[in-house]
Parts: C-alpha cells; sequence; structure tokens
C-alpha cells in the first residue's frame, strides 16, 4: 500500500497519466503511453486471507480498488467483506489495492488490453464516465435491480443516458470546516459566515485575532480544484452548465464564469491565506487547521473527524457551506460526492460480480462499513441515529442526506483543462501574476486547444449535458 506522503505528492503525476487517455488518438496511444507500470506506481497488492489458498469450489474474480489511504480501516472491512462473500457462495474475490496515480490508467491500459478486473473502484464523473464512452464498463441495471442502485445515492454524475454505471459507498463530498473556538477569540460567536461580505469581516478579525483565516496547499493543485467546484458552482444553474464550458459552448470571458477566481485573488491580496500556499501541498495546508492555527480550510468528508481528532474534540469544529457571491441556481448549496464500484464489461462473471457489490450494501456490511472506518455510508438503510459525533451528525444532515446538495462540477472537468487551466490559473493568481480576469482568458484558450483536438470527447459531453440539465 502506497503511504499518504507518496499519494499527496503524486496526485499531479496522477493526472498527468490519466489525461494520456483522454487524447483524441484513442487506445492504440493509451497502450503505447502507459505501457506496464514502472516499480514506483506499481498498484500494491493486498489479498484477503483467503485468496492464497487454492479456490473454492466457484468462481474467481479480480477486484481492483481504492480507498484505504484515505479511510484506514477500509482494508480491514474489504478482506472481512470478501471473506464473507466466500462462505456465503464460495465464489472467491481477489483484491488489489492500488495506489493513488494508477487508479483510473491502469483500469483502461488492462480494458485495452482485454485484461481487465471483474470489479472496480471508481471515482465520479469523468474519472470513470470516459470508461463508460470507451465502452469498458456494464450499466448496472441490466444487473442490479434499479431501486437497490438508487439506494445507494451514487448521485446524477455516475449515468449517463439515463443509464446507471456505479454503486455509490461512502461520502467524499468537498465542504468547509471552522474552528469555533478560534470564531470565539475573534468575537465571531459560533456560526459561520454565509454571505462573501461576512466572509471577509471574519477574515479580517480572524487574522487580527493572530491567526490564518484560511489555511490551503496549493502546490500539488487539488485546493484549486476544491475551490473552484465551490465557486464557479455559485453562478451555474445546474452541472450542464459546467459541461457546457468545458466544451466551449459557454464562455470562460465572461466576468460570472471567471469571478471564483477574482475571488481568490481578493483573498489572496487582503492577507487571508497562510503566507506558503503556494509552496506546499493540500494535506499540509489542512493540517494547519488541525494544529489551532488556521479559523477555516477547504477539506472532504472523509477527513473531517480526523481534523477535529487533531484539535482534541468535535466540540471545537463546525461544518460549512462556502459564502455565497454567485448567482446561479446552485449558490449556497452543500456539494454531494461519493466513492463507488462498476463491472467491467469484460467480466466473464457480470452476475457473480452484481452479486457481490450488492452484497457489499447488505444492512449488515453498512454497519460494518461505519464501525471499521467512521466513513459515512451512502446507503438508504444506514441508520444516522447511531451518529454521535456532533460534527458527524451534521455532516451527515447538512451534505450526505440533504436533498437539496449539488453534484461537485470539478469532477466533470476535462484533464487539460485540471493541469493547464485550472492548476495554473490558481498558482498564477496566488503568485500574483494573474488577475481573475485572466484566469478566465486562459480557460478560454485551453478550452479551445482541448475542444480542437477532442473532437469524439465533445459530443459525448455535449449528450452528457443534456442528461444532466434535465
Amino acid at each position: 500500500m502506497a503511504d499518504q506522503k507518496t499519494i499527496r505528492i503524486n496526485r499531479r503525476d496522477f493526472l498527468k497519466i490519466a489525461g494520456l487517455s483522454l487524447s483524441a488518438a484513442g487506445v492504440s496511444t493509451l497502450l503505447q503511453s502507459c505501457g506496464s507500470p514502472t516499480p514506483t506506481t506499481a498498484p500494491a497488492v493486498t489479498t484477503a486471507p483467503e485468496a492464497t489458498k487454492a479456490a473454492p469450489a466457484g468462481q474467481t474474480l479480480k477486484m481492483w480498488w481504492w480507498g484505504e489511504q484515505e479511510a484506514p480501516g477500509l482494508e480491514k472491512w474489504m478482506n472481512e467483506t470478501i471473506a464473507r462473500f466466500k462462505e456465503k457462495t464460495g465464489h472467491l474475490i481477489e483484491p488489489t489495492l492500488q495506489d493513488t496515480t494508477v487508479v483510473i490508467s491502469e483500469f483502461q491500459t488492462a480494458s485495452a488490453a482485454k485484461n481487465a478486473p471483474d470489479l472496480q473502484f471508481l471515482w465520479n464523473g469523468i474519472y470513470h464516465m470516459e470508461s463508460v464512452w470507451l465502452g469498458y464498463l456494464d450499466p448496472l441495471d441490466s444487473l442490479i435491480p434499479i431501486d437497490e442502485i438508487q439506494a445507494t445515492n451514487p448521485t446524477r454524475l455516475s449515468y449517463f443516458e439515463g443509464k446507471p454505471y456505479r454503486m455509490g459507498w461512502y461520502s467524499a463530498g468537498p465542504m468547509w470546516l471552522y474552528n469555533k473556538e478560534i470564531f470565539e477569540k475573534a468575537g465571531l460567536g459560533e456560526e459561520p459566515p454565509k454571505t462573501w461580505d461576512e466572509l471577509m469581516d471574519f477574515c479580517d478579525k480572524i487574522k487580527s485575532a493572530g491567526f490564518i483565516p484560511i489555511s490551503a496547499g496549493l502546490k500539488d493543485g487539488p485546493w484549486g480544484e476544491w475551490f473552484m467546484g465551490h465557486g464557479l458552482g455559485q453562478n451555474l444553474d445546474s452541472p450542464a452548465d459546467a459541461i457546457n464550458l468545458f466544451i466551449g459552448s459557454l464562455d470562460w470571458r465572461e466576468p460570472r464564469y471567471y469571478e471564483h477566481w477574482s475571488r481568490v485573488e481578493e483573498l489572496w491580496k487582503a492577507g487571508f491565506f497562510n503566507d506558503d500556499m503556494n509552496s506546499i501541498d493540500l494535506y499540509p495546508g489542512i493540517d494547519l487547521f488541525g494544529a489551532g492555527k488556521a479559523g477555516m480550510t477547504a477539506i472532504v468528508t472523509p477527513l473531517a473527524a480526523s481534523q477535529a481528532k487533531m484539535l482534541g474534540s468535535s466540540e471545537k469544529v463546525g461544518g460549512m457551506v462556502f459564502p455565497v457571491f454567485g448567482k446561479g441556481k446552485m449558490a449556497g448549496k452543500p456539494i454531494a460526492d461519493c466513492q463507488g464500484f462498476g463491472i467491467s464489461s469484460q467480466s466473464k462473471n457480470k452476475e457473480i460480480a452484481a452479486e457481490f457489490i450488492r452484497f457489499m450494501h447488505e444492512p449488515e456490511r453498512v454497519e460494518a462499513l461505519w464501525e471499521a472506518s467512521n466513513v459515512l455510508p451512502m446507503d438508504s438503510s444506514f441508520d444516522p441515529n447511531q451518529i454521535t459525533d456532533p460534527l458527524l451528525n451534521q455532516i451527515w444532515k447538512g451534505w450526505v442526506g440533504n436533498p437539496e446538495a449539488v453534484p461537485y462540477i470539478s469532477n466533470l472537468m476535462p484533464v487539460l483543462f485540471w493541469t493547464d487551466a485550472m492548476f495554473v490559473n490558481s498558482q498564477k493568481i496566488i503568485a500574483g501574476e494573474w488577475t481573475g480576469e485572466q484566469a478566465g482568458q486562459n480557460a478560454y484558450e485551453v478550452t479551445q486547444k482541448w475542444v480542437e483536438q477532442n473532437p469524439d470527447l465533445v459530443e459525448k459531453y455535449s449528450q452528457w449535458a443534456k442528461d444532466l440539465g434535465a
């Protein structure tokens, strides 16, 4: 298993690897470019205890997965689930715990070589939808009752042309945390800011009290992705608007579409971030919050409890939706996202693969998931009354179980946009080299380049936009 440090450092490399498959050159280029995994990026293999013995009567299926890196305890849960499934059915699941850098590329490389696993962990949005478009994933509603799929809340970004391609697993939605003790010391009470003007006022008072208003690490890029998800979404009416920006049907040069970058510029110029923001990675930036040095930070739901633990108590931490400045229908709403699983179109045992996914979602396994790692299951069968931690209870009510939550629009961006627009824009702004308007111009130019290079993907994206705009 890769350690946390390696995962954090390789995030940008992972996106570059994934980006190879997004070129118009197609599968042959993917195979030539990716090749076999090198020793530094090869997935670490973890097998259930029974997998090393002779296979029992029944079939043996391969499963590639990810998650222990994000939520320690999931590997134990997975091995227990595999053992119980074998005991119940006689079928053996052989798991491979993948490194973060190869979650996408390994599955697509193996699929192109006709050697894909039966079961595959899938991040949301484009991170699995491109495999749908390449024909590497089967729709699940032909294998699993649709009501069971919907009960796992995989989000709208898991559907294409009305067909679901993922089952949800556990919540991984972007959100913000704030330190109640720092708020009190700054004379702010315990309620978070809800508007942009309130945020700027809160930041000013937190800074005057001797703390970092907002902690962040931008060196590896994901913080910029998170902020774009929170900020751009405020000026959109639906996820379809985001797709139409990424394929050039809407124009990044319009002020409302680059406003979120202008807001980052405003916060930076006011001195409301840590000074070393551009030179540290995402997680060290977050950990400034856990160390009690910052009033607010961006995060994803599986990591929230660990930050509260660093501070000594969940009572000291609150969750917040990013304050509103935009005028779109998605403004001021929490963001829902989750991890999930799908089935390879190449599997010779699709019914058994489906049976295992369904087994993962049996009530006993859902309860065990919560107990093993304290991640919040996406299943409707999960009883939230057992959540006693005040922060996790707030996250469940406000994000995971909130019908008003909106999809995470950063899951929709092409990889070229991630590397050459979003990431570059964020760093240039913090370096004081670009304004929000210049960032919008760069986003426009990168989009035009991607559209010219990928007419086949533009067509798929256009159909996806119709699905998401419904």
